[in-house]
Order: structure tokens, then sequence, then C-alpha cells
């Protein structure tokens, strides 16, 4: 029997895989980096030990610093989550050498399906379908092909490439990606298959022969080559196309007597033919869907397999009706999905019923690595929760998921949520219309769900009401009204910087203290603080008529044209996020008359997020072309290029490879042709 666990992770899995140690009895063990120190998982577990660095390399990847955790805090078992060393055999191996219960299949299996090239060469022998694979970029001779890793997943170290010019550096790009992020930079170019759908098929075995399928997720809406929305059951599986497929995960499984839980992933195409992408040896992100579904606990089934048990069941267990799953990640979707960091100053989901293991009942469900305060480095992967909602039908779970979504108050970093509310509730999703191409074809999902003019000025109106409120709090003459001026008819104004550039709102309250006139307009950030061009002291004639309810520091209600709207305020160090039934808006509130600030020369480049520069590409009087790569920044186990502009020379170059830099640094200045 497991006494002590620990996990070998961090972050949201970490917690979900010690809820369910809690619900079993079992004790628990956090490892943490420096940066991980004050984390929500760390503080959750029973022991923690220090992994001195930040560094995956130098923290998460190393498999000794755990194995020496384990012993020094007695653990007798380790889960290794996902991502990091879930799949690196020889962790495994270490694990099981040390004396310890290995939470996952067996090593060998997990290096026989760590590489994909071998595993590809393996199932075909058992009749699982494959695509036409070139191990070296000569041998592809026809496009478009998709260059992907060997080792690893999640969308690192893959490349779409659609004609020969761009396949050298597309394979240099995968080399350099998958060597970061899983130490083996082999890679391969496997036909690509346009408008396909993504298809995996869970599968549990235990020691004692039962292998058992538990229905398939379809993870078809990707960012770069990860997946961000899942659901079960597949709208386009019907129960023929379905057993076909857990036949198929049943042969893969077999072919290395695996034991423990895993998923095995296919690419479904429009002819309806299906083709082995891989078989990941671990627990996957989007397994609460399943858990939804089918009603187990699948992380209590990878303990009781591992303690030498038996399924429960012997065959695949009924599907209960339809879950889809959200990934929530620190990123901007209409800036190349730029990670974002910063912190988290409220994390709050409206309606969720349960975290981290099995619904009771249909409702939503949240497993989330971040909390009121957390901190988003550049160390880690960006994502900060799954938002899962379980409900009869597809549409009732689309509806509730993005209903839900839409009412969260995320503050401190920019997120993809406005895009996945939009994703959600577009028809083409709500039709069952996906495959892998979806993003790219419905340009309309990346607008923020406040987009309505109309929308926007009032959250500017509902955040300068909220600081009048607050100012009045403070006030040094408690009986003068907020915003008083000794000349009545002009406006109080406020200039933030939003979604839409520099913005000035202005306002006029009567006797009463009721709204008299009111205008937002986008102004020149260089006439801030400059006579003209005011606003008008009317008010703005195209604005909708409003009327306030109620205004404090941290709720404004308006009455707009007789429909009234309510206005959540919550302000941090000058910057106000607005959350309101039509979205939500940051606005960083400007100073009147703001300092100057030396300027950037003209044909600055500069660091798109802080991360540390990895190529350096270029040298202070080379001559470059408009696209060229000049070098590249590294955060979130990502590689970001940063391009030439345009024609031109490189008149300075401020830093070098392995430069730390924050968001904002000047990396080099590109004089133009």
């Amino acid at each position: 029997m497991i006494r002590r666990l620990l996990v070998a992770n961090r972050g949201e899995i970490a917690r979900r895989v010690f809820a369910t140690c809690r619900a079993m009895g079992v004790e628990t063990v956090a490892v943490y980096s420096d940066a991980d120190a004050d984390a929500p998982h760390v503080a959750e577990a029973d022991y923690a030990v220090h992994l001195p660095g930040n560094a995956p390399a130098a923290t998460y990847l190393r498999g000794d610093l755990i194995v020496a955790a384990a012993r020094k805090c007695g653990a007798d078992a380790v889960h290794p989550g996902y991502g990091f060393l879930s799949e690196n055999a020889e962790f495994a191996r270490a694990v099981i050498d040390a004396g310890l219960t290995w939470v996952g299949p067996s090593p060998k299996a997990i290096a026989l399906m760590g590489s994909k090239i071998e595993a590809k060469a393996l199932l075909a022998d058992v009749g699982v379908p494959m695509l036409p694979t070139a191990l070296e970029p000569e041998q592809v001779d026809t496009f478009p092909v998709l260059v992907k890793a060997s080792a690893g997943g999640g969308g690192r170290g893959m490349r779409i490439v659609r004609d020969a010019e761009s396949l050298a550096e597309a394979v240099a790009a995968a080399r350099r990606e998958a060597a970061s992020a899983f130490g083996d930079g082999t890679v391969f170019c496997e036909r690509y298959v346009e408008r396909a759908r993504h298809i995996e098929v869970q599968i549990m075995a235990d020691s004692h022969g039962n292998v058992v399928t538990l229905g398939e997720r379809e993870c078809s809406i990707q960012r770069r080559h990860q997946k961000i929305v899942e659901e079960t059951p597949s709208p386009a599986v019907d129960p023929q196309l379905r057993d076909r497929l857990c036949q198929a995960a049943v042969a893969a499984a077999r072919a290395v007597s695996y034991v423990g839980a895993g998923t095995v992933e296919f690419l479904l195409a429009p002819s309806g033919e299906f083709f082995f992408l891989e078989m990941n040896t671990r627990l996957q992100v989007e397994h609460p869907v399943t858990e939804c579904v089918v009603g187990v606990d699948l992380v209590r089934l990878q303990l009781v397999v591992a303690e030498g048990g038996p399924l429960p069941f012997n065959g695949p267990p009924p599907l209960r009706g339809h879950a889809i799953e959200v990934r929530l990640y620190a990123e901007d979707p209409a800036y190349a999905w730029m990670p974002s960091t910063g912190t988290v100053h409220r994390f709050d989901v409206p309606g969720v019923a349960h975290a981290f293991g099995p619904l009771p009942a249909p409702g939503l469900r949240l497993d989330a690595g971040v909390v009121d305060g957390s901190v988003v480095g550049v160390h880690y992967d960006p994502m900060l929760a799954k938002l899962v909602a379980w409900a009869p039908t597809r549409a009732e779970a689309a509806r509730m998921l993005a209903n839900a979504l839409a009412r969260a108050r995320i503050h401190g970093v920019t997120t993809n949520r406005d895009l996945l509310v939009r994703v959600l509730r577009h028809a083409a999703f709500l039709s069952g219309g996906t495959d892998t191409g979806f993003l790219d074809r419905h340009p309309e999902v990346f607008a923020p769900l406040l987009s309505s003019v109309d929308a926007v000025r009032l959250s500017c109106l509902a955040a300068a009401l909220s600081g009048a409120a607050r100012r009045a709090k403070t006030a040094t003459l408690p009986g003068l009204p907020s915003g008083w001026r000794n000349v009545p008819s002009a406006l109080q104004t406020v200039v933030y910087e939003g979604p839409t550039g520099t913005i000035e709102v202005g306002y006029r309250l009567d006797r009463s203290n009721d709204l008299a006139a009111w205008a937002v307009r986008r102004i020149d950030p260089d006439d801030i603080g400059l006579p003209g061009a005011a606003l008008d002291p009317a008010g703005a004639p195209d604005h909708p008529p409003a009327r306030i309810v109620s205004a404090t520091g941290d709720q404004v209600v308006l009455d707009v044209a007789g429909v009234r709207l309510q206005f959540a305020v919550h302000e941090v160090g000058g910057v106000s996020f607005v959350d309101s039934s039509e979205g939500s808006v940051t606005l960083t509130e400007l100073p009147r008359y703001p300092l100057p600030v030396a300027e950037q020369p003209e044909g600055s480049l500069i660091a798109p997020l802080p991360g540390a520069v990895g190529r350096v590409l270029v040298v202070p009087g080379q001559r470059v072309a408009a696209g060229e790569l000049l070098l590249t920044v590294e955060a979130m186990k990502l590689e970001h290029p940063v391009h030439a502009p345009t024609d031109g020379v490189i008149s300075d170059l401020r830093v070098a490879a392995g430069s730390q830099v924050e968001s904002g640094a000047l990396l080099a200045v590109l004089t133009p042709a």
C-alpha cells in the first residue's frame, strides 16, 4: 500500500493528484523551485522539498534531485504528473531502482512509446494505421508536411511546412525547440492532413491482463499544435468508428504490455480514415472530461494499479452526457499567442461546483494552478487552469462553460479567456464542425468580448466613477463632493491606457450627485495635460444616456437608456479591472502631467516578453532584409523569434546569447535602408 506519495511536478496537476491522495488517506510530498516557493501546490502538500534554482533543467527535470527528495522525506511512491519527467524511461527506472513505487507504466513501455519513430514502426506491425513518414528532410517529396519531435509532445518541436524552401529552417527550429524541451532534438516529417480532427482514446490497464478503453476525446481546436478545447464524446465519432478506434488503442497497449493510464492519439481525416499519431504514457491534461462522462477517478485508478490491484471493471463503462474542457492560458491570442507574466491579483470563476476530481453531478469543475496573488513567471508553461462543464447534452455543456468563462474575474495577466468564449459560442463549433484548422478559418474568434463601442465607453465611465468614489473616502474635506470644480461647467477628466489606446473619460455630476454629462474619446498620448481639444462640457451626443444608480469603490450600477448594468471594478496600483456582463477591460490610469521619458532610437527592436536571449544571428554593421530572423528570446518553454521589420543595417546590438531581458528591453537598433 502506498503511504506517502511524492508528485514530481508542479501547478494544477500536483494539486489534482494531492486531492485524490487526501481522499484515499495517502500523505503527500511536493517539490518546488525558487519561483514556486509560495505556489498553491506547495502549501497544500503535507511535506515539501526545495529544488534550488528556477530553470526546469535545474529543478523539475533533475531526476536525481527528485529521487533524493523522496528519500529525504520518507516517500514510498512517485507520481510524475504530466510534462517534465513523466515520459522519461530513465527517471522511471531510477525511481524503481530506489525501491519506490512508480505510478505509471514500465520503463520499457515508456521507452518504446517515447520515440514516435520507433512507436510507429512497432505499431504498424500490429495493424495500427499509419501516415507516410520521412526520417530525413531529403526524403520529403510531397507537401504539406508536419515536422514533429520524436520525443515529448504538447505541440513543442512542431512546424507545418508547405514548400521545399521552408523545410530546412523549420527542421532546424524544431530540433532546437525539441532539444530544449525534451533533451532530444530528433525530428521527423509526416504527411500533413488538411481539415483533420485530433481524436484520442483513454486507456487503463492493470497487471492482471485487463486493458479497458474509457471512450474518446476530441481535441481538434489547437494553437501552436497544442490543445485548448477538449471534449468527450466527439461529435464526429459514431459507435462503429468508436469501436474501431478503441480496438486500435487496445492493440497498441497490448503491443507494449502496457500497465497504467495512457492515451492513444489518432488523426481522423475527412474521409473517415484514421491514423496513429502517438501514445502518451501518462495522465493527459484533458483527463477531467473523461472522468466526468465515465464517472471514475483516473488518479485513484493509477494508484490502485500501481499497488498491484485490478481494475474495477473488465470492459468499457457507459458514457454519461457530454463534457467540455478549456485550457485557460496567460497569453494574448491577438498578439501571436504571446505569453503574459505578472501577478494574478484576482482569480474567480463563478458557479464552480467542484475542483480537482470527478463531479458528483453535472456542473462546473475547476482545476487551477493559481490563486489570488500567484505570480506567473517566465520559467514554465503559461497554463493557469482548466475549466470543465459536464451536462446532459453538448449544447448545454458549451453554454454553461461559455457563460462561466465570460463572468470570470481574472485580473493581472492577459489571458485567452475571450477567445475561448467566442469559440464555445461559435455556430461552427456548436454544429460540431471542428478540426485542427478551426482557428485559422475563423479569425472572428480573436475579437475581444468587450468589442462594442458603447460597452467600452461605459466600462471606462464606470472605472472613472469608481475612482471618484474611492477618492471621496480619503478626501481632506469629506463634505466636498468628489470631482468638484470651481468651473462647474467643465468635465472632471481621467486618462487611461486601455485596449484601444489612450482614452480620456470626462464626467460631470449635478448637485444631487447624479451624472449630468459624460464623454469618452481616444486621444494622442502627447496631448495629455495640454490645453485644447477639450471634451465638450455638454457631454457627447452619440453616447447613450446614462444615470448613476449607485457608485462605490468596487461596484458601479448604471441605468443606460432604461437598462440597468452592473460593473465590478477592482483597482490595484492605478490599474482598474472592470468586469460586466458585456465583458472585461483593463484600464491603467495615466498621470495628468506625465514626466518626460527618454525616447527609444528609431528602429528599436524590443523584447516581446521577459526571458533569456537564445540565439543571436547578427552583428553590428550587418545588413539584413525584411523578415530575416535576427535573434530569439526563450521564455515559457518556447522560442520567440525577433525578425527584421524592414530592410536595413544593425546599427546597435545590446544583448548576447544568454542575456536575461525584461519585457520592453532594447535588444537592437535597425537603421532602415
